[in-house]
C-alpha cells in the first residue's frame, strides 16, 4: 500500500506534548533484543539530533519572529522524540558496546543505501565510505576484547562480519579531497536526497559521540584510537554533507528533513521485530506528519512552490537493516585501494595524498595499526568474526585463530 506524508494526518502540535513520565522510556535489554532494533534507535537517534541542530541553525538565519517560533515549538517536540529515542539505549551498555553498534550502524546502513542509490557518482560515495567505517568496526572490536576481554559477535550477533576494511591509516588524506560533487536538486531523484541526508546525519552523530566520549578512557591505546577514528568521521561528515546541494533554499531543507524523518520512522514501524519499540515509532511517525505538514505550508508561503514539486509522491521502499555481507565483500575485493583526488576517486596514491601521509603519520605506528598488534599479544590472536569464509583480499588473510 502507497504511503504519501503529505497526504496524512498527524497529531496536532498542541497534543504532542510529553510529561517526564512518558519520556521515561524503558531501555532495551543488550542480551535480548535484535541487534538491528538497537541499530534502528542509533539512526533515529541522528536524525533527531540533525534537526535540532538544523532548526536552530536556520532559526539564526530567519528574520521572520512567526517562524522562529513556529521553528521553536517543533524544535521543542523534536528534542523530546531524541530523548525518547536515545534513552532506549540500555545504560548497562560499555561505551565501546555502543561504539561498536554505532559502526554496525555505519555499515549495513550505507551497504543498504548504496545498493538502493540510483545514481552511480552517489553509490560510488557510499561504497567508498563503507569500507571506511567497516575498517572501524574491526578496530573497535580488537580494542573491545583487549580491555574489556569481550568479543564483539555479542553485538553484531553475527549479522555483520568483522574484519579489516581499508585501513584506517589509508584514510587519513587531504580535506579538499574530501569534498564530493553535490547532486544537483532540478533533476535528482527523490530518493537520493533522503539518501544522502540520511548518511550525512548518522556519520555527523558518530563523529560528535567519537568527540566527547574519547577522553572519558583511562587506557592511551582507547583514548589515542577514538581521537585518530574521530579525526575519519570528521572526513565523513565533510565526504557526505558535500553531496547536498547548497542551492536548495532553507524551507527546501526543512521540507526534506521532515519528509526524510517520516519516511525513516515509516520504515522502521514497518521493520521493527519489537513490538513496543514498533509502537515508539509510529508515535513518533504521527507526530512528523504534522511537522512535515507545517513545513509544507511554510515552503508554500515562503517559496511559492507546491511541496509535490520537490518531494516523492509515495514513500520509497522501506529502509531496511539486513545483513550485506556478500555486498561488502564484492566492494572489499574491487574498491579497498581506492583514495579520492579532487572529486573524484583514483586507485593510485597521489602526491597530495602521500604529504599528507607523512604530515599526520610523521612515521610513527597510528593507534589504528598499534591496537591489533596489541591485542595479538594480549590475546594471542587478533580479534575476527569470518562467517563467510577468508578474506576475500588474500593480503589481509590470517591463519590465527578468530
Amino acid at each position: 500500500m502507497t504511503f504519501n506524508p503529505l497526504r496524512e494526518r498527524g497529531i496536532p502540535l498542541d497534543d504532542q506534548l510529553r510529561t517526564w513520565r512518558e519520556l521515561a522510556v524503558m531501555p532495551i535489554d543488550p542480551d535480548e533484543s535484535d541487534p538491528y532494533t538497537r541499530c534502528r534507535i542509533i539512526t533515529m537517534n541522528g536524525l533527531e539530533t540533525e534537526a535540532i541542530f538544523f532548526s536552530h541553525n536556520m532559526a539564526r538565519h530567519c528574520p521572520d519572529v512567526e517562524m522562529k517560533q513556529q521553528l521553536a515549538r517543533v524544535r521543542y517536540i523534536e528534542s523530546q522524540q531524541q530523548k525518547a529515542v536515545n534513552w532506549l539505549l540500555p545504560g548497562l551498555a560499555s561505551v565501546l558496546e555502543t561504539t561498536i553498534a554505532y559502526e554496525q550502524v555505519a555499515v549495513d546502513l550505507t551497504s543498504w543505501v548504496a545498493r538502493m542509490e540510483p545514481d552511480p557518482y552517489l553509490r560510488q560515495a557510499y561504497e567508498f565510505g563503507v569500507l571506511e567505517d567497516f575498517d572501524h568496526l574491526y578496530r573497535y572490536a580488537n580494542l573491545y576484547e583487549m580491555i574489556e576481554h569481550r568479543r564483539a559477535e555479542k553485538i553484531v550477533d553475527g549479522l555483520t562480519e568483522v574484519m579489516p576494511g581499508r585501513p584506517t591509516y589509508l584514510q587519513h588524506r587531504h580535506p579538499v579531497d574530501n569534498v564530493r560533487q553535490n547532486y544537483d536538486r532540478t533533476v535528482a531523484s527523490p530518493i537520493s536526497k533522503l539518501h544522502a541526508l540520511t548518511i550525512m546525519s548518522t556519520e555527523q552523530q558518530t563523529m560528535n559521540f567519537y568527540m566527547n566520549v574519547g577522553p572519558l578512557y583511562m587506557e592511551p591505546i582507547a583514548r589515542q584510537l577514538y581521537q585518530e577514528i574521530g579525526m575519519i568521521e570528521e572526513e565523513h561528515v565533510t565526504h557526505y554533507e558535500s553531496l547536498v546541494d547548497p542551492g536548495e533554499t532553507w524551507w527546501e531543507m526543512l521540507l526534506n528533513h521532515e519528509y526524510n524523518e517520516c519516511y525513516l520512522y515509516h520504515s522502521f514501524m514497518e521493520t521493527e521485530s519489537d513490538p513496543r519499540i514498533k509502537a515508539i515509532w509510529e508515535l513518533h511517525l504521527n507526530m512528523e506528519l504534522e511537522h512535515l505538514g507545517l513545513a509544507a505550508e511554510a515552503f508554500k508561503r515562503f517559496d511559492g512552490r507546491d511541496p509535490e514539486q520537490v518531494l516523492a509522491p509515495e514513500l520509497p521502499v522501506p529502509v531496511t537493516f539486513e545483513p550485506n555481507k556478500a555486498y561488502l565483500r564484492e566492494l572489499l575485493a574491487t574498491q579497498i585501494d581506492y583514495t579520492t583526488i579532487g572529486t573524484g576517486y583514483v586507485q593510485e596514491a597521489h602526491e597530495r595524498f602521500e604529504a599528507m601521509q607523512r604530515a599526520v603519520l610523521d612515521d610513527e605506528k597510528p593507534a589504528s595499526e598499534v591496537v591489533i598488534a596489541e591485542n595479538a599479544m594480549k590475546s594471542g590472536h587478533e580479534y575476527r568474526l569470518e562467517t563467510e569464509g577468508p578474506h576475500p583480499v588474500q593480503s589481509l588473510r590470517t591463519n590465527r585463530p578468530t
